[in-house]
């Protein structure tokens, strides 16, 4: 099962299954450096992510 539209693009993550869709049950994506806003995509990160 994926979540619904959620897409991957981290080729070592083992929740990205082989349509590049996430797999995860749940993500948590939090902010670079701590904090509650970002300005741009690239201040976030998931913290979901296991390597394969």
């Amino acid at each position: 099962m994926s979540l619904s539209g959620v897409k991957c693009t981290v080729a070592n993550c083992k929740y990205n299954n082989e349509k590049r869709l996430c797999s995860a049950s749940a993500i948590e994506v939090n902010v670079d450096g701590g904090g509650e806003s970002a300005r741009a995509s690239q201040q976030t990160n998931c913290h979901t992510f296991e390597a394969k």
